[in-house]
């Protein structure tokens, strides 16, 4: 598992929705907007898996 710059652990599996990197990257990948994103974020959860299966359903 990566670390961050502080020594923390960083999970690749969850997505962040206060983080604009983490968002637009996922809006990239998935061909949708950063507000459908979030919105998925804020319905389905943090974990990726769940966010992509939420972007899918709409």
């Amino acid at each position: 598992m990566a670390t961050t710059p502080r020594g923390r652990a960083q999970d690749r599996a969850k997505v962040a929705g206060g983080h604009d990197h983490e968002v637009r990257y996922e809006a990239k990948k998935e061909g949708v907007s950063k507000g459908t994103v979030k919105k998925a974020v804020k319905s389905a959860g943090d974990s990726g898996k769940k966010v992509e299966q939420e972007i899918g359903r709409h």
